[in-house]
């Protein structure tokens, strides 16, 4: 029987997914400069002709997989832009990274290559639009901080401050879950947090 177009879909997406999983890993291990083509299909268990038909260059996988993390950047602002108590916000945040962070390395190896893309010379367009991207996610987050304390959710402190300390914990993380492999053990969200909420909290 053949296949139906939402099976040939579901299969090509299957497809993009394991070559961007493969690229993400060997980016984050060898470098993009260090990585070929023919080592992202292995790992990813396909044909390169295969991959091929996905990506043209190694250079728009790259950047198709920058775009992601750009994306998900905008859904943290998009996310502390809401009225909800910015607690709960926070928390709803974290533990969508704690769940991410201990099923798997998708997010610590997002993390590290939005940071190599600055490095390692991206096109000035994707290096503003991650500036961008980043004060916009920042500010949010400042923001939604300063109405927490407002409304006595939060410890005192400059928010701005707090917020780029809230985000260094985080890319520390996936530093270290990179680094330490195995060995890694995620800190609960109540350590993440414990910075920010107030005693008891």
């Amino acid at each position: 029987m053949p296949r139906t177009k939402e099976q040939f879909e579901e299969m090509r997406n299957k497809t993009k997914d394991k070559i961007q999983l493969a690229a993400m890993q060997l980016f984050v291990q060898k470098g993009y400069g260090s990585t070929n083509v023919q080592e992202i299909a292995d790992l990813a268990g396909i044909s390169i002709g295969l991959l091929y038909r996905h990506y043209k260059t190694k250079e728009e996988l790259f950047n198709e997989l920058v775009e992601y993390s750009i994306n998900g950047i905008k859904g943290v602002s998009d996310l502390f832009k809401q009225d909800d108590s910015p607690k709960k916000l926070i928390m709803q945040f974290v533990d969508i990274v704690y769940k991410d962070m201990v099923d798997g390395d998708e997010l610590a190896n997002l993390l590290i290559l939005m940071t190599q893309s600055i490095f390692s010379g991206a096109t000035h367009h994707v290096e503003n639009e991650i500036n961008k991207q980043d004060a916009e996610m920042l500010n949010a987050t400042s923001n939604l901080i300063k109405r927490g304390q407002e409304i006595g959710e939060f410890r005192s402190g400059n928010p701005y401050e707090l917020a780029v300390f809230f985000y260094s914990v985080i890319q520390g993380l996936a530093t270290m879950k990179v680094m330490l492999k195995d060995s890694f053990i995620m800190p609960s969200p109540s350590i993440i947090t414990a910075f920010l909420l107030k005693e008891g909290e």
